[in-house]
């Protein structure tokens, strides 16, 4: 297996398709990393050779990813909540925040249903 980045990424699996195993590095991304690193898409993780793999690395290098990027989010997540905005509110509480519907949807957002207790009808 070939480290890059902290991550282990798969051996048997095209190039393009192992380095979004990443996090911060999707297919496009991932293109733009081997064209960079002048290695072929279509070659598997495990017939890179030592050269591929380290010009593959410098190149990774240059983008924001796991770490950094997970932190970097986590604090817009948290300015967001200090502020007190709507999407703040939203995080805060478990909501969704981009306008979903929430009184049928919303269930992985929301976790597992809370069964509420309604009171039977009076009767005469």
């Amino acid at each position: 297996m070939a480290r890059i980045a902290g991550v282990d990424i798969p051996k048997n699996k095209r190039g393009v398709i192992a380095l979004t195993y990443i996090f911060g590095i999707g297919k496009s991304r991932a293109k733009d990393i081997l064209k960079k690193a002048e290695v072929s898409e279509d070659k598997k993780v495990n017939d890179w050779n030592d050269q591929e793999i380290a010009n593959i690395r410098e190149a990774v290098s240059t983008f924001k990813i796991e770490g950094e990027l997970r932190s970097e989010v986590q604090l817009s997540i948290k300015r967001l909540m200090d502020i007190g905005c709507y999407r703040g509110i939203r995080h805060r509480i478990g909501l969704p925040l981009r306008g979903q519907r929430t009184k049928n949807n919303s269930r992985t957002r929301k976790g597992k249903r809370k069964t509420v207790a309604n009171k039977k009808k009076a009767t005469k």
